[in-house]
């Protein structure tokens, strides 16, 4: 489908959902486990081990991504690499995605395609499909992503597992996305690659597996921030969690220039800022390859510490705060 006759874009009003779906999902192609895709009712994807992991997330425009900011490519990334990443956290593997869109009627469509392409790109990465979905009219964009994931036989790994005297590890890299909102949002040139990292986020695809097969006993998906998701994860284990900086030096050592540039505190990336999606998880053993130590797990009761004294900066995103 070309251009209208003003050398622009169709709109979603001028093309109609039917044919803009069409041409969403023609030539697109399946993963073995997507055994239906998009055209009918409802798709069908397999189960390998007869138990499926489900999560789902919402992005909405000027809350979760700016247009001015992120192309809809970008956006289409960030919305599958997030759900992505809870997926990881439970320790499965990701198999399908299924995106209910919304936008104003004079969208224009190839907006809507750079969206789709952005998704299918971070869904190939992980060699998982986009298995269906819906179209509606709304006021701003939102988009809402369901993720579908196997375990292959293993247990999930939830939070409520983790033990005192067990390590406290990381797969991924912290405060890269709240120093990258930071810049973007004080309008600071340079510092391309944190920029980038706030608009699309880069999970440790595979680490979650890697971990549940080496044993991990507690995991979550580093979304809201560190510490803020942590005590989620001592609340459930009824542990306490001590963090150490010298085992996060590496994350704020990455993050000084920029700290110095916004005037912000470096540690408060490190420790409170979300949208990483690395994964944190606690091991009695060794930790696997691609994880490093950044703290361990105490007797009760629930709490999180940082270098044995209580974090006052900080701590997390809340979803319906300022």
């Amino acid at each position: 489908m070309g251009k209208g006759a003003s050398g622009e874009s169709p709109t979603l009003r001028q093309v109609g959902e039917f044919a803009v779906i069409d041409r969403l999902v023609r030539g697109r192609s399946q993963p073995a486990a997507v055994l239906l895709g998009p055209g009918d009712d409802a798709a069908v994807v397999s189960t390998g081990d007869g138990r499926t992991v489900v999560s789902t997330d919402m992005l909405v425009q000027d809350r979760h991504f700016r247009l001015d900011w992120s192309t809809p490519h970008d956006v289409g990334r960030k919305a599958i690499a997030q759900n992505a990443a809870d997926i990881e956290a439970m320790g499965a593997r990701v198999s399908a995605f299924v995106v209910g869109f919304g936008a104003p009627p004079d969208t224009p469509v190839a907006q809507i395609d750079a969206l789709a392409d952005g998704m299918w790109d971070e869904a190939g990465r992980i060699g998982a499909g986009i298995a269906g979905g819906d179209l509606v009219s709304c006021p701003q964009w939102v988009v809402s992503v369901t993720v579908l994931g196997e375990l292959d036989g293993r247990p999930p790994v939830l939070r409520s597992g983790a033990k005192p005297g067990s390590v406290l590890a990381i797969a991924g890299e912290l405060g890269r996305s709240a120093a990258g909102y930071s810049l973007l949002d004080k309008e600071i040139n340079g510092f391309i690659d944190l920029r980038r990292r706030h608009v699309v986020p880069q999970p440790p695809y595979g680490a979650g597996a890697l971990a549940a097969a080496a044993g991990a006993q507690a995991m979550i998906d580093v979304s809201d921030g560190l510490v803020a998701d942590l005590r989620h994860v001592a609340e459930a284990s009824g542990v306490g969690i001590d963090l150490s900086t010298a085992g996060l030096a590496v994350d704020h050592d990455a993050l000084a220039a920029a700290a110095s540039a916004t005037g912000a505190d470096a540690w408060s990336w490190v420790l409170g800022g979300g949208e990483d999606h690395a994964l944190a998880a606690c091991f009695a053993g060794a930790v696997p390859d691609g994880w490093r130590v950044i703290g361990r797990v105490l007797d009760g009761p629930p709490r999180v510490l940082v270098d044995g004294a209580q974090w006052q900066g900080y701590a997390g995103w809340e979803s319906f705060g300022s």
